[in-house]
């Protein structure tokens, strides 16, 4: 009988908060949209909706986690 191969684990917790592109771009949500909204305007409050591209240097370690993103 073979050995079954050895595959990684997905880390559910970075699942959640990443999204690899089709390119392989990293995606993140922004903070500073939980909580103390009525103190922030309707344009930040907006702005911060939006998803932003992760630091390149943080790239490699969350593509890591994700084997099959």
């Amino acid at each position: 009988m073979p050995k079954p191969v050895a595959r990684r684990k997905t880390k559910k917790a970075v699942a959640k908060r990443f999204k690899v592109t089709a390119t392989g771009k990293v995606l993140r949500a922004q903070a500073s949209r939980r909580h103390l909204l009525s103190s922030k305007s309707a344009k930040r409050k907006r702005q911060l909706a939006k998803n932003v591209l992760v630091d390149v240097t943080d790239v490699a370690r969350i593509k890591e986690n994700l084997p099959f993103g």
